[in-house]
């Protein structure tokens, strides 16, 4: 349950009631504030199966005004609870709650920006990883998973194609590309001044790649945007442990250092079916759970961007499982 804040001129009051009433929200209520001038704020208290369904009626109906701002607020609780909060609230232990479009766009965009913070990430979580996987050190490889920052400019490239939002789109392509670039050309530098055998277990792993690659790659990448759409985000930490982008990448640089070139093909393979996996179940995820553009015209749009999006990581992959299996002839 949320509280969804509307800022908007007194003449349009009366269609957000409207709106509300249609909809059957929990409570909506007035405040008064003479320091918005001609605006008042209308809130409404709603439930999570009807919130989606009003933030579209009321960008329909408002959202070509430059006067009007719709804000979400969270709600932890609220008393007294109603019967009809009670049977909601039994409702919604047979039917999985979730974000809405717009909750969804604001979370995962900002894990796809390219900014200072993001780079220090990379380069720190790409030293802790070089170092956890030479000295074989399974928990400091696992630390360098949760804090490398690599898996959110691809989930957000699958929401940009579910969308059709190409900026998003651009955007997460130039953070991915970046972040990794940056992580394989460190660790690259660290594979030609660092010396190392070849008896880490954790690096090795790391050459290797076959089916159950694959697999472990779709299941952890569905995981992930379904712990996104259900508000369950804290599950992406495991995710993040259970297909990470930065070990792969990091092996792929370390062993290119130091000439190992055979397995740095193998890690680079890991790498990509990781990464193909990932956007695959990503796209797939969000259009199971019915995520898509408000509009008509964004709809059209999103439907050339998703049938490309789809075969371009299904032929991907298919190439990928052709390669797998030559790879393990040889």
């Amino acid at each position: 349950m949320k509280i969804i804040e509307v800022i908007t001129h007194r003449d349009h009051i009366n269609t957000v009631e409207n709106i509300g009433d249609e909809h059957g929200v929990v409570d909506q209520w007035h405040i008064d504030s003479p320091e918005i001038e001609d605006r008042q704020i209308m809130r409404l208290l709603v439930d999570d199966s009807h919130r989606q369904d009003i933030l579209d009626s009321l960008q329909n109906q408002l959202g070509r005004y430059e006067t009007t701002r719709i804000v979400i607020i969270p709600v932890e609780a609220t008393l007294p609870q109603t019967e009809a909060e009670a049977v909601d609230k039994e409702k919604e232990k047979t039917r999985a709650s979730g974000a809405t479009r717009e909750e969804l766009y604001h979370g995962i965009s900002k894990n796809a920006e390219l900014n200072s913070n993001y780079l220090l990430l990379v380069l720190l979580s790409t030293i802790v990883a070089a170092i956890g996987l030479i000295e074989n050190n399974v928990a400091v490889v696992v630390g360098a998973m949760v804090i490398a920052p690599l898996l959110g400019p691809n989930i957000a490239l699958a929401l940009a194609a579910t969308l059709g939002d190409t900026q998003l789109m651009w955007t997460s392509l130039k953070t991915n590309l970046a972040g990794m670039g940056l992580a394989l050309i460190l660790s690259i530098i660290i594979g030609l001044i660092l010396p190392f055998n070849l008896n880490s277990e954790e690096l090795i792993s790391r050459t290797y790649v076959g089916l159950d690659s694959v697999v472990l790659a779709l299941a952890s990448g569905a995981a992930a945007v379904l712990s996104l759409t259900t508000g369950l985000s804290s599950v992406l930490v495991g995710v993040m442990v259970a297909v990470a982008l930065l070990p792969p990448t990091a092996t792929m640089g370390l062993m290119l250092g130091s000439g190992e070139i055979n397995l740095a093909l193998g890690a680079a393979l890991l790498l990509a079916v990781n990464i193909v996996c990932v956007n695959l179940a990503a796209k797939t995820v969000f259009l199971v759970r019915g995520v898509k553009p408000r509009t008509w015209l964004e709809k059209r749009k999103a439907k050339y961007s998703v049938i490309l999006y789809m075969m371009f990581w299904s032929i991907s992959l298919l190439v990928l499982l052709i390669a797998i299996y030559l790879r393990g002839r040889v």
